[in-house]
C-alpha cells in the first residue's frame, strides 16, 4: 500500500474541480509528495473524455482505496459532494467533504476519513492547500481533540461501520450490533 507516511497520494478531479486540484497538487509536489492523478489532467477534453465525470472519478479513486493501493486520497469536483458520494460507494472508503482546516482535522482525527473531498466552487486555492496540509499531517486520534477516550470512541465507530451489514441490520429490527460502548456524556473543555 502507498502510504501517507511515505508521501504517496492518489487524487482525482472532474472538470469543475480541476483548477483547485492543480493548485493543491502543485503545492504538495513542492513538498515532496508523489501523486497519482486519475482524473482530469491538462489536455483532457470534456466532450470526449466521458470517463471523467465526477461520479466516475469518485468510483475510480474509491476503488483504489478499497483495493488497498493507497492509504488516502484527495478528490475535487464543483461542490465536493458528488465525487465523495461516489467514492463512498466503494467498500472500506470513509469519505468526507470539507471547506475549512478545522473540518479537515476533525475528518481525519475523529472520523478516519480516507477520501477527502473539496469543492472548487467554495474552496479557494490557498485554503485548499491548507486543508490538504492539515489532513495529510494528522491521523485518527492524533491529538487535535482534547476529549479523554477520543480515539477509542471514534475508533469504535469506524470499526462498527466497517463491520456493518445492511441485511443483518434490517433482520435485527434496524438495531446495530455493538462491538463495544463508551459513555456519551459531553465534557467541558478544560481551561488552558
Amino acid at each position: 500500500m502507498k502510504t501517507v507516511k511515505d508521501k504517496y497520494l492518489v487524487v482525482g478531479a472532474d472538470f469543475a474541480g480541476y483548477p483547485l486540484k492543480e493548485a493543491v497538487c502543485a503545492h504538495l509536489r513542492a513538498k515532496g509528495w508523489k501523486i497519482t492523478d486519475v482524473g482530469v489532467v491538462e489536455g483532457s477534453d470534456p466532450d470526449k473524455d466521458t470517463d471523467l465525470m465526477f461520479h466516475r472519478i469518485g468510483l475510480k479513486v474509491g476503488s483504489m482505496i478499497a483495493e488497498g493501493e493507497f492509504e488516502r486520497a484527495l478528490v475535487f469536483c464543483g461542490t465536493g459532494m458528488g465525487i465523495h458520494i461516489a467514492a463512498g460507494k466503494c467498500p472500506h472508503v470513509h469519505a468526507g467533504v470539507v471547506e475549512s482546516v478545522p473540518a479537515a482535522l476533525r475528518a481525519i482525527t475523529g472520523n478516519g476519513v480516507n477520501v477527502l473531498a473539496m469543492g472548487a466552487f467554495y474552496v479557494a486555492p490557498q485554503m485548499g492547500c491548507d486543508i490538504a496540509d492539515a489532513y495529510l499531517g494528522a491521523s485518527l486520534g492524533s491529538g487535535y481533540e482534547w476529549w479523554k477516550n477520543f480515539y477509542e470512541f471514534h475508533k469504535l465507530a469506524i470499526d462498527e461501520l466497517e463491520a456493518f451489514n445492511y441485511e443483518e441490520y434490517k433482520a435485527n429490527g434496524f438495531k446495530l450490533k455493538h462491538l463495544g460502548d463508551y459513555p456519551l456524556k459531553l465534557e467541558t473543555k478544560p481551561e488552558d
